[in-house]
């Protein structure tokens, strides 16, 4: 694909696509249709989601309506109790949330609904966005699953805005009034297989779903654009170990296509040598990196490689928030790649995530660039990454996944 090209998919799927969606699928669709045109032929393999419906969500503070969403999968309930800020996770701050709404900064992960739920709090508010932004666009969280397990509070998200005022004006009460209709939903992940002269094979990821406010170009339509340029190159070129592309759906909700595929082709897993994922590439500004959860050797590899290239490239060893995790999570050894700009100038998960950050013929240097080490590896006589994941990678992993918890 040449950069013309690739600026035109973007301009195609500048729309939101969250999860479980119908423009999701629609986006499913577009890319299956785009293999297509390579002489190739994919597949969609549905996964089930949960789902919810906002019928009402209500955040008053002190008696005043503030402007909020609901967090989806919340459930649908009402809370009128004091209202405290939790400023710190420290065991002081959280005794305090007995029977409060409790406002929180960042998002609302595991160990802190844990405690949260922990300490007898009855609602809870988050904020997003920047008291800095002319706008006041709100993004629609979820309470994910594996979170709540089944205890959910009452939950709403505000603006960055709004939140500073009501600590600034000392507010003191607060109202929760959430209601949705919740169901089971379906996504899907897009599969293109292209066999090769052995049985083990290398699977390439991207996801291609956005947040509730982004159309997503930087995260993650550009990976999808990227598999697309690896699928294009591999059509006409020879390669020893068979490939597998996935377009994952749901990331942004959790990595779900990512997880779903792994459970679904957990024993066909055993004969993936390496996990080769794209996330956020080619932008206009911002350093490339190749993020490896695999043995640290890998990491010196690829240092190498990209010298030997002349392509610069920061390579580390850790746990990459992505589709990678859950291969990495079965054993499977993973590098994630991506191109990170500053915040100040791209920023993903919101409105300002537009294909106006991205630039065609920096998309076409990354793909190069990953081409060739996709090559260097599906050709390989034996695939050089030990099929083992380090000690330090899985601790990291269980920290990720919630199965352990992080250091204060």
């Amino acid at each position: 694909m040449n950069s013309k090209q690739i600026m035109r998919i973007f301009e195609d799927t500048a729309y939101i696509r969250m999860g479980g969606r119908p423009e999701e699928k629609q986006t499913a669709e577009y890319l299956c249709g785009k293999i297509s045109e390579l002489g190739l032929e994919a597949s969609m393999e549905p996964f089930e989601v949960p789902m919810g419906d906002l019928e009402e969500a209500v955040f008053q503070a002190d008696g005043i309506s503030i402007p909020c969403k609901g967090y989806m999968c919340a459930g649908s309930g009402e809370a009128e109790a004091p209202f405290y800020y939790l400023r710190s996770t420290d065991a002081c701050s959280l005794r305090q949330c007995k029977g409060k709404i409790v406002m929180i900064d960042g998002y609302l992960g595991y160990w802190v609904y844990q405690d949260l739920l922990a300490n007898g709090a009855v609602g809870i508010v988050s904020y997003d966005g920047n008291v800095n932004y002319s706008d006041r666009d709100i993004d629609a969280r979820e309470l994910r699953s594996y979170v709540h397990m089944g205890n959910k509070l009452p939950a709403v998200n505000i603006n960055a805005k709004d939140a500073v005022a009501l600590i600034k004006k000392g507010v003191t009460t607060a109202k929760i009034v959430l209601k949705q209709n919740e169901y089971t939903g379906t996504s899907q992940n897009v599969i293109l297989d292209m066999p090769g002269q052995v049985e083990e094979y290398i699977v390439f990821t991207a996801h291609y779903d956005s947040t509730s406010l982004s159309q997503g170009a930087y995260d993650n339509m550009s990976g999808s654009v990227g598999l697309l340029g690896i699928a294009e190159y591999f059509a006409k070129n020879p390669h020893r170990y068979g490939l597998r592309f996935v377009w994952c759906g749901c990331e942004e909700r959790g990595l779900l296509g990512s997880k779903a595929y792994c459970a679904a082709h957990e024993e066909a897993l055993e004969k993936v040598v390496l996990n080769i994922n794209l996330d956020m590439i080619g932008c206009i500004m911002g350093k490339f990196i190749a993020c490896a959860t695999a043995e640290e050797k890998l990491v010196h590899y690829l240092e190498y490689f990209a010298l030997e290239q002349g392509f610069a490239t920061k390579a580390y060893q850790d746990v990459y928030s992505s589709d990678s995790t859950p291969f990495a999570d079965k054993g499977v050894p993973a590098v994630s790649f991506a191109r990170r700009a500053p915040g100040n100038t791209a920023t993903i998960h919101n409105s300002y995530d537009t294909m106006a950050l991205m630039k065609g013929e920096q998309m076409v240097e990354d793909i190069d660039f990953i081409v060739r080490f996709a090559d260097r590896m599906a050709n390989a006589q034996f695939c050089p990454v030990a099929r083992k994941m380090p000690d330090n990678m899985k601790d990291k992993l269980d920290i990720y996944l919630g199965r352990k918890r992080p250091n204060p």
